[in-house]
């Protein structure tokens, strides 16, 4: 019973995009109020466009600090990124080495229209767990900063984190 209360669910999400992505040809000015919405939530922007300045080769410096009174590691990493699901959303693809080991990440950052936020995910070869961070544009800076939280290991506890982009 549940399989089939969630095919249905999925056959009404779908039927419901179609019928939305069906509006963008229609007269927005005869779109209710919650199509317009909807319409303005999944339709990539200007910060979706600023995101996809970041896709190509790139090579990371990375300085990361283990403990505030621990000295910062360093290391360098080569990065492939590329916007993904229609140019919503910037997936990296990051390979390296860190502390003398094999190290690989995958990172996805996209801009939700409804918050107003920057939104990135992380995994890699060295956890098992997501990092996910929230932030927004600063423009005297022109960069990201993302705060958000993730497993220190050792305790098994969240930490907070910082990561500027």
């Amino acid at each position: 019973m549940k399989s089939l209360k969630g095919n249905y669910l999925a056959l009404i999400l779908s039927l419901i995009s179609i019928n939305i992505y069906s509006q963008e040809s229609k007269d927005m000015k005869s779109a209710s109020a919650e199509e317009k919405a909807l319409m303005s939530y999944m339709t990539p922007g200007k910060m979706h466009e600023m995101l996809a300045k970041s896709t190509g080769v790139w090579t990371e410096a990375v300085t990361m600090w283990m403990s505030h009174d621990a000295p910062p590691m360093k290391s360098n990493m080569t990065t492939m990124n590329r916007m993904v699901m229609g140019n919503r959303y910037l997936q990296g693809m990051h390979r390296g080495n860190f502390n003398s080991m094999a190290f690989e990440g995958i990172s996805t950052v996209g801009y939700d229209n409804a918050k107003n936020i920057f939104m990135s995910t992380w995994i890699d070869n060295m956890g098992t767990g997501i990092m996910y961070m929230e932030g927004k544009w600063n423009e005297v800076s022109k960069s990201i900063e993302f705060n958000g939280t993730m497993v220190d290991p050792m305790s098994g506890t969240d930490m907070k984190i910082r990561q500027i982009m």
